[in-house]
């Protein structure tokens, strides 16, 4: 896992939510011209420039306005439309808040289950269903992750994601890591094997046919 320095009002170096590159920053107050010439803005206002892509990033009240998302990877093309808005809010906001992020993205979790048939209702219940039904330990073990931990943003634990934001972060890339095996990878086996001519899928519906007494 890429270690992740949180973005820090006037911090030397942190991970630029620009380029996701951990970088120099350089510091200063913002400034506004005119035909008369350049005045500082109230001292609300900075701004800091990357080191390593040269974009700017702006603060107000030692907080970053622009941008507001912070260096996570984007949501895998396959996720659910229904789970999408619940990943871009998280996405947007786990820079100002990693404990509302991973809330977010066990909700997302949840509302994942019915998607691979199982009820909803109880994450932990669901997984286990999952496991019955051969799920691998893989995924087992990232779907659990994003449990504990969003469950541990809900219900503070022995994980405190404010001091260690890279495990929020974390759990975006498990998420599209359980979508590309549990709907990306079967969609592409099904699509190659309904291109076997109809009287191959035929025989292999025969072979597998039970067998009667």
């Amino acid at each position: 896992m890429q270690t992740y320095f949180a973005p820090e009002h006037k911090k030397s170096k942190f991970t630029c939510p620009h380029c996701a590159v951990v970088a120099a920053q350089a510091w200063s107050d913002l400034y506004y011209s005119t035909s008369e010439g350049y005045y500082r803005t109230d001292n609300h206002w900075t701004f800091c420039i990357c080191s390593h892509c040269s974009e700017w990033s702006y603060w107000y009240d030692e907080q970053m306005m622009v941008p507001t998302s912070a260096p996570v990877e984007q949501a895998h093309p396959d996720l659910p439309a229904e789970c999408k808005d619940d990943y871009e809010e998280a996405r947007d906001i786990v820079g100002r808040s990693p404990r509302a992020a991973a809330a977010l993205l066990r909700l997302l979790v949840q509302k994942l289950m019915p998607l691979l048939g199982e009820s909803g209702k109880n994450i932990n219940e669901d997984i286990g269903d999952l496991v019955k039904k051969g799920l691998p330990i893989e995924i087992q073990q990232a779907l659990d992750y994003c449990r504990v931990v969003g469950n541990n943003a809900v219900h503070p634990g022995e994980i405190d994601l404010n001091d260690t934001p890279e495990i929020a972060h974390s759990l975006f890339n498990m998420i599209n890591f359980i979508v590309e095996d549990r709907i990306s990878r079967p969609q592409k086996v099904k699509g190659l094997y309904e291109k076997l001519p109809e009287g191959a899928r035929a025989a292999i519906e025969k072979r597998d046919a039970p067998k009667g007494d």
